[in-house]
């Protein structure tokens, strides 16, 4: 008999939901858009009610759209962003806006508990040094900057953790989540709660780490009122989006290599045993006994949202294929000039909150085509430095895939097959994240009997192949890339501190 499961992803600009059938096949997917908000330089916010807004519009669309599928929904499973913070108040309600895992503004506070905490047994217990993403640090500057609202916080909640708690009532901390906060022991799985306490933080706030796929509660009478699902149906723990990607690209397998076109910038690598390193973070899988390398930009969709948000107007209609056709037809490498894409401070692999964005060789003879394909080459010069690290530490590309929504531009995906040096498979219409909590949620409830069963999902694919002559050129224009951060790197910091 045929099972309907549906998947929610709660990503930075919109939230996405997607039945999926248990004979292999995608029934359906909407999603309702939201706005990431960048206050001040280096911070990145968003409203968590918003996101439980959208995840009704796009839950109740599904539903006017499938009524008979609809009623075939046997498990939900929700993924998202992490770690972000949505702090709640005794009610349950949000405190503040969420502060998001690519937020850089907690850089004083990097530096205290750096001094304070010992990193290297850190490094032993967690796999990774104090950074911007962990949460202690974000929690710490909220605390000493807004102690009224801090006052108020009683439970700490990730973004998919939050929807899966206005579905069900159940406060759950999904074990991706714990594993990057920075206050989790991967090996014991516990919480750090000497260190919560060092800095008067109560273990409390954190509810029950529990493995993605278990089911953690179900769907309320009062959530099955407001989206229209039916009251009883399980929700699992959910999953962290990039690791949900993964799973939805097929990448189950040693050697597989994922390159995720977010607003953030994702790229995973899988292994069969937990591997750290000082420069990328840890992950485990939803496929049982397989880890993740990842590591995660803070900006690259997002960067050139920025920037086409500022000129697509003067383009006319139709401007994205307009500019996408100008800027294909310049040389690699945009004529001299290189765009690092700091402009939210960074994570993986320089852990450098402090870094910023930069324009770097512009000339008079530049055009707004120039700067819109720098960008887009900055962005994989950044995921070209990611694999860089991956094969320091032993490791090779098997196969790069390529998803969301940077997997839709030939172009695009061209200039990642010509930067990395390597072929390149993009699935343009692949939903991602939604699809990969669905399925989670689909082999918890026996819909699927195999993770290998995802491959049923992946049937339209491009592949791009290098181009040896611009191959050639990006090799010696990422050298000037990596070069420019470790020069600019004094500058960036007396810049930083104009802002505070």
């Amino acid at each position: 008999m045929e099972k309907i499961v549906l998947g929610i992803d709660v990503g930075t600009t919109s939230v996405k939901a997607v039945l999926v059938s248990s004979e292999g096949k995608m029934v359906d997917e909407v999603s309702a858009p939201h706005d990431l908000l960048s206050l001040r330089a280096g911070w990145a916010e968003e409203n968590a009610n918003d996101w439980w807004n959208n995840s009704v519009t796009v839950v109740s669309r599904l539903k006017e759209r499938n009524p008979a599928v609809f009623e075939k929904i046997s498990c939900i499973g929700v993924t998202g962003m992490v770690p972000a913070i949505v702090m709640l108040d005794e009610k349950g309600s949000p405190i503040r806006n969420t502060i998001q895992q690519n937020d850089a503004r907690a850089v004083d506070e990097i530096r205290e508990i750096s001094e304070k905490v010992d990193q290297k047994e850190l490094f032993a217990l967690t796999g990774g040094y104090t950074n911007q993403q962990h949460v202690l640090p974000r929690m710490l500057w909220v605390k000493r900057n807004e102690p009224e609202v801090f006052a108020r916080m009683k439970t700490v909640l990730g973004s998919y953790d939050y929807v899966v708690y206005k579905l069900t009532g159940v406060k759950s901390i999904e074990m991706n989540w714990a594993v990057e906060s920075g206050l989790f022991d991967i090996r014991r799985k516990t919480w750090l709660t000497d260190q919560m306490k060092a800095f008067d933080f109560d273990p409390a706030w954190f509810p029950t780490v529990n493995p993605s796929g278990k089911i953690v509660g179900e769907v309320t009478p009062a959530a099955a009122k407001i989206t229209g699902l039916a009251a009883g149906i399980p929700v699992i723990a959910g999953s962290a989006d990039h690791v949900a990607s993964t799973l939805s690209a097929g990448i189950v397998d040693e050697g597989d290599l994922l390159i995720k076109f977010g607003g953030a910038g994702d790229i995973l690598y899988c292994t069969k045993e937990i591997v750290t390193s000082e420069k990328l973070f840890f992950d485990c899988h939803v496929v049982p006994d397989k880890y993740l390398i990842n590591g995660c930009m803070a900006a690259s969709g997002s960067l050139v949202k920025w920037y086409l948000g500022d000129i697509l107007d003067s383009y006319g209609g139709d401007a994205l294929k307009k500019l996408d056709e100008d800027a294909s037809k310049l040389p690699p490498a945009s004529d001299g000039l290189i765009i690092l894409p700091y402009f939210l401070g960074e994570k993986t692999p320089i852990f450098d909150p402090e870094a910023r964005g930069m324009m770097f060789g512009l000339t008079l003879s530049h055009t707004r085509a120039h700067i819109f394909r720098a960008c887009l080459e900055a962005v994989i010069y950044g995921f070209r430095h990611h694999i860089d690290v991956i094969r320091e530490l032993g490791y090779v590309p098997r196969r790069i895939i390529a998803t969301n929504g940077g997997s839709r531009s030939r172009f695009w995906c061209q200039i990642a097959a010509d930067v990395l040096g390597q072929e390149v498979r993009a699935y343009p219409s692949h939903p991602g994240s939604a699809l990969g909590v669905a399925y989670l949620a689909g082999m918890t409830v026996g819909a699927f009997s195999s993770w290998d069963g995802i491959h049923a999902f992946l049937t339209e694919y491009r592949t791009f192949t290098p181009n040896p002559e611009a191959v050639k050129v990006y090799e010696k224009s990422y050298r000037i890339y990596r070069d420019l951060y470790e020069q600019t790197k004094p500058s960036c910091a007396s810049v930083a501190d104009l802002y505070r």
